[in-house]
């Protein structure tokens, strides 16, 4: 299938006042959707969830006012979309090919949009991303991904990575979230007591997190392994409470880069590292996914303020 354009779209899925479409002048396509319970913005690139904020609340959900809303740029904030590896490819220092930080999901503009409308009081969106020109230059083919957005009251997302090949395919995933916080140095975060992570600031050393509430003092990056807790963000300025359960991963992505790693971010405003923290459910590391020949591999998260 061709890509999208904004008159498809337009005439495919519109619904007045409901799930609007519009183009930037970058040529980045925008749907907006208006529900009496949320709002909520998801750009074609990447099926990027940037936007949900449910009826009466603060936003949820952190966007960068650097972000960049170009073809080919990701966009810092929101929910990125981590596909098919974390991080640096294994073969990047080895390579003559030049594999993209995080995979290639998250700015490609290969997916389509293949089913949206009301269930109830949410609204959902069906995006696919299938093998290309680009994944095959990365060395995958023969896939299928299918990414669910159901947002309303409470936001749910489900990836779905669907194995045609002959072979066992391995893969790394994460809904890369970016929380939006009152003030990062006064919020807490309960859920990871008694689990092992990877300190990636202090030369990727596997410790344990001993305290029962993990609050933050400087960078934080923590890829969490072998736990499906839940993980609780407690912001007392707010007065409210951000729920993050999971199904199916088996890691979580803790981050916030503080003041001196931000100043190295050009799409990051000076202070907005004081703005948000990272919750990425995840499977990557030890946990990364080996999906045999013709089966599939699902990844459920599920946020809600409580």
């Amino acid at each position: 299938m061709n890509k999208q354009t904004l008159p498809s779209l337009i005439d495919h899925f519109g619904i007045d006042e409901v799930l609007v479409f519009s183009e930037n002048d970058h040529g980045a396509i925008k749907a907006t959707v208006n529900t009496p319970t949320c709002s909520a913005e998801v750009y074609m690139q990447g099926a990027h969830l940037t936007r949900w904020q449910p009826a009466n609340q603060n936003p949820v959900l952190f966007l960068s006012e650097r972000s960049a809303f170009e073809q080919g740029k990701a966009i810092r904030g929101g929910v990125p979309l981590i596909f098919p590896w974390f991080g640096a490819h294994k073969s990047a220092s080895d390579s003559s090919v030049e594999f993209p930080s995080h995979g290639f999901a998250r700015t490609s503009n290969d997916w389509l949009l293949v089913g949206a409308g009301r269930s109830k009081d949410d609204f959902m969106m069906t995006f696919e991303l299938t093998e290309s020109e680009q994944s095959r230059t990365f060395g995958y083919d023969n896939f299928k991904v299918t990414y669910k957005i159901a947002v309303g009251e409470e936001l749910e997302l489900e990836l779905i990575v669907e194995n045609h090949s002959s072979e066992a395919m391995q893969i790394e995933e994460a809904f890369h979230t970016y929380f939006a916080v009152s003030n990062v140095e006064k919020i807490s975060l309960i859920g990871l007591v008694d689990t092992e992570y990877l300190d990636k600031t202090d030369n990727f050393n596997r410790k344990k997190q001993i305290e029962k509430v993990l609050q933050f003092s400087g960078e934080t990056d923590r890829p969490y392994l072998n736990s499906e807790s839940a993980v609780q963000i407690e912001d007392p300025d707010w007065k409210r409470k951000i729920l993050v359960d999971k199904l199916n991963s088996q890691s979580t992505v803790i981050w916030n880069p503080w003041k001196e790693q931000t100043a190295k971010l050009s799409d990051m405003e000076p202070n907005g590292w004081q703005q948000m923290v990272c919750v990425e459910t995840a499977n990557l590391g030890e946990n990364a996914i080996t999906i045999p020949a013709g089966k599939h591999h699902a990844m459920h998260a599920r946020i809600r303020l409580t």
